[in-house]
Formats: C-alpha cells, structure tokens, sequence
C-alpha cells in the first residue's frame, strides 16, 4: 500500500499552488474548502478547483461540514476524476459519512475528529462504510473542549482515536497540524510523538513541513538493520528460542520486524 504519512493542504481558493503542492513530496495534497476559504469565496474558490482539477494528479478534497450552507454544492463536486477522496470536517455522525460516501461514487472518506462529539463517536465514524482512516483535528479539539492544552494532555484522545481504529480495522490515524512553520525541530518532536503512539501519519500546512514528517514516519537504516536481523535469526532457528542483540526473540517482536521491513519497502519500494 502506498504510505499516507504527508499530507499537505492547500487552499482551495489558490488553485495554481495544486501542482507546487503536488511537487513537495508529499503522499496527499488535500485541498481545501473549509478553514482556508472565507464565506464569501465559497462558490467562486470551489469553480475555479472544478476548472484545475486533473484527473492525472488527483488529490483529496476537504469540504465544508456537514451542518453548512455549502456542503450541498461541495457534494455536487466529489464524483469528478480529479478527486481521489473526500477529508470531512467537523465529523460527528457516521449518517454523513455516508452521505459524503455515495455522492463520490464511492471513494475512500477521512472524517475529520475535531469536537467533542465526535470524539464520543469515533468508533461509529471508524465502523462508518467508506472510511479509510480517521483524522485528528487536534487545535479545533480543543477549542471545542475549552482546553488550555499541552500536548501532554492531548495524549489519552491520541491513543483512544489509534484503538479506535485498530477496533474498526481501518489504516491507523492521521495526526493533526504543528502550527510553527519555522521551527523544524518542535515539528519533528510533534511528529515522533504521533508516531510512537501508533499514528500513521500527520497533517502539513507548508511545504517545508514535508520532508520531516516524511522522515519521522520512515523507519531508519538502524531499525531497517534490527529488522532485517530479527527476521534471519527468526527463519534460522525453525520456531526455537532465538535472541537478537541480547534480547529474546518472540512472536510480537517478528511482527513488528515484518512491520518496519513493510514501511521501509512501501517508502522506498
């Protein structure tokens, strides 16, 4: 499966920066009709992405929510060949997903965990038909939940939204925004965080941003190595105890060797 660890967004309203985006090495370029767009641009930002998209280089489209005056004309425009899957925000109730679903011709969905509600729904979001992963919208999360938070206290809504996940056996979350844009390090902390506690990915809001998440979520030439040794140790021993690097080698320790080997070939294939 290809690697969804980047995703980068651009603003729906400056379609000429899609195939820059494109270019950044990023695994997804979501445009976006939401947050980026004022009101008022809705409907001229959302033509002129009609008239840019390209069936050749397609990209996700996050719409306008559900509960919005816009998100009837968004629906209208998710069939086209240009969108490859649907980023739904503000999240609440799988009924939505559906209806985002169908009116795409059945592409793949990422609903968008970004309130308290629908926090309290991710599993029905994640069981929802057509949802290939969920997302979390960390800064809305909070806002929503009146959170003066560091990331410290984000960390139980992290790893409910992972289980969730795994429950609904769907790719493992996509994690939210670091809003510096200029501090590569605090990024690549936010990163391995997410990354530690099982997400598979994380959300980008500049190009810069790319190649570190990138990095993050790719596993290194020292755990390729381990892997590599774990799996030769394990086939030579024929199911007998065997020990890599002074530590006991069991069945959990080759999976997650068989795991790392996989994300190293998916990157790098």
């Amino acid at each position: 499966m290809k690697p969804l660890n980047s995703l980068l967004f651009v603003p729906a309203s400056r379609p000429e920066r899609i195939a820059k985006a494109l270019d950044a090495g990023a695994d997804a370029v979501i445009v976006d009709l939401e947050d980026a767009v004022a009101p008022a641009d809705k409907d001229s930002a959302r033509a002129a992405l009609a008239a840019a998209l390209d069936p050749a280089r397609p990209v996700m489209l996050r719409v306008n929510a559900a509960d919005t005056p816009w998100f009837p004309a968004d629906l209208e425009l998710l069939a086209h060949p240009g969108i490859a899957a649907v980023v739904l925000p503000k999240a609440e109730h799988a009924e939505d997903v559906a209806v985002v679903h169908h009116a795409s011709g059945g592409k793949p969905v990422l609903p968008l965990i970004e309130s308290a509600l629908g926090f309290e729904q991710r599993l029905s979001l994640a069981h929802a038909e057509g949802v290939q992963r969920l997302v979390f919208g960390s800064i809305d999360f909070q806002a929503d939940m009146n959170m003066r938070a560091t990331e410290d206290e984000l960390l139980p809504f992290r790893v409910a939204l992972v289980l969730a996940s795994r429950l609904a056996d769907i790719a493992s979350p996509i994690d939210g925004v670091t809003t510096a844009l200029d501090d590569a390090e605090l990024l690549r902390v936010d990163a391995l965080r997410a990354r530690r506690l099982g997400f598979g990915g994380k959300l980008c809001i500049h190009p810069r941003q790319v190649a570190v998440v990138n990095q993050c979520f790719t596993p290194d030439a020292d755990a390729i190595a381990w892997a590599k040794r774990v799996i030769a140790a394990d086939a030579a021993a024929g199911g007998a105890a065997v020990a890599v690097d002074g530590k006991m080698v069991d069945r959990p320790v080759v999976l997650r060797a068989q795991a790392i080997l996989a994300e190293a070939a998916a990157r790098n294939p």
